[in-house]
């Protein structure tokens, strides 16, 4: 298979948070890691492979050298896109006629492109099984489910700055009334679990739009959750193919980014310190010294130059698909990057022959954030902020460059293969 292959094969058994966790915790498995429940005593060991997941959304892996590590070269990105997630009494009738299902916003979307297409519904049940809870992730993998829009002969200005109201506009269409009361029946089928046995869910939707690589010389790719499973993807790709020596590679995938990441799961939570606090225990480390011969490596895609308002990009900052890594700026720290952590990350770059291009909004325009900034509330080291160029971003359906996924796992295998030598406040070797 190819890399855009394996890409777009990873995006489709991940339609959600809790799917991409499982499907990541499932490639590492299959590569000798063992799972680390937060919950047991853990025994970590020179040459160990080891993963350990949070909320069955959030995964971070790590891998021991055999000698004794000087500090930990890490990459986070995030498992959660955009999406309605569906509300607990969610079914209701419309126009005497229909069966709608009750939801609400989760992230900040482009509504619109979610009317008109086929969506479905995937996330995690809760059930009674032999007197435990337990949580198993749920997929209905069919067409389910759809957004109508309001025809054009109804809604005259529907093409002149149209607003979408969550509570009227975006409610998904399921069925005529005579399906009324099968919703729950659906998840529990799609589970293999009855439906008296479901106490909760978190579910939400999904597009079922394919993935394509596109564009007169196949140059590219267009997919639902692009942002952020391409780099989700990319990191894990280049943590497995990395030979580490003399730091621990870190592999952290995090959920609710795009929800501010203040979750037990999100990047604000203690997740990624208490990993690293518990195999500095292990290996004998002292965290301190440890962390300031790290990196983080945030990576979150960025927005590609729009092909019809190019003046939505700062002119001397243009970002290009299939043109490299972007390295995103901004002076109000909604991004990590400065001097100092750009210069090793390019220079990484630099040695693994991977282009670098540069991000930063107009000075006019507000920008997004990432979890570059709120990762380092918990764990303070140097970091940059990274992704792929993209168009569309929270779109239901997005397009990036099909050369720039293989640019960021060549480069992330040299950065996980490196190690960061701090020889004083402000000078630097990479090893």
């Amino acid at each position: 298979m190819t890399v855009n292959e394996k890409l777009i094969d990873f995006i489709k058994q991940s339609p959600s948070s809790f799917h991409a966790v499982e499907t990541i915790a499932r490639r590492l498995e299959a590569e000798g890691y063992i799972s680390l429940p937060e919950c047991t005593a853990w025994t970590i060991l020179p040459g160990g492979k080891y993963f350990v997941t949070r909320n069955q959304s959030s995964v971070i892996a790590f891998s021991v050298p055999t000698a004794a590590p000087r500090g930990f070269m890490m990459c986070a990105s995030h498992s959660d896109s955009p999406t309605f997630k569906i509300k607990e009494h969610p079914e209701s009738e419309s126009a005497g006629m229909y069966v709608k299902l009750n939801t609400e916003r989760y992230g900040g979307m482009l509504c619109s492109t979610w009317l008109d297409r086929p969506l479905s519904v995937a996330g995690r049940v809760v059930v009674k099984s032999e007197g435990k809870i337990q949580s198993r992730t749920v997929c209905v993998d069919r067409d389910l489910l759809l957004i109508p829009n309001v025809a054009i002969h109804m809604m005259r200005g529907a093409n002149d700055n149209m607003s979408y109201n969550a509570n009227v506009d975006m409610f998904p269409l399921m069925g005529s009334t005579a399906v009324k009361g099968s919703f729950k029946k659906i998840i529990a089928e799609a589970a293999g679990v009855a439906a008296e046995d479901i106490i909760a869910s978190d579910l939400y939707l999904y597009s079922r739009t394919a993935a394509t690589v596109w564009g007169a010389e196949n140059e590219f790719i267009s997919s639902p959750r692009l942002d952020d499973l391409q780099c989700a993807f990319a990191s894990l790709e280049g943590f497995l193919a990395a030979d580490a020596k003399d730091s621990v590679p870190v592999l952290a995938v995090l959920d609710n980014e795009e929800v501010g990441s203040q979750t037990k799961q999100g990047a604000a939570s203690t997740f990624l310190y208490d990993v690293l606090m518990r195999i500095c225990s292990a290996l004998g480390m002292e965290y301190l010294p440890a962390i300031s011969c790290s990196f983080l490596v945030s990576a979150d895609n960025a927005h590609a130059a729009h092909p019809n308002h190019p003046e939505f990009s700062d002119a001397n900052h243009r970002p290009k698909m299939n043109g490299g890594i972007v390295i995103k700026h901004n002076a109000n720290q909604r991004y990590t990057t400065d001097a100092v952590s750009q210069a090793i990350f390019a220079s990484i770059c630099e040695a693994a022959d991977v282009p670098v291009q540069y991000f930063a909004n107009r000075s006019d325009m507000a920008g997004g954030s990432t979890l570059g900034n709120i990762a380092n509330t918990q764990v303070s080291l140097n970091t940059v902020d990274i992704g792929l160029a993209q168009l569309a971003m929270h779109s239901s359906y997005e397009t990036a460059g099909a050369k720039d996924t293989e640019h960021l796992i060549t480069a992330l295998t040299r950065f996980y293969s490196s190690s960061l030598n701090v020889l004083a406040d402000g000078e630097y070797a990479i090893e």
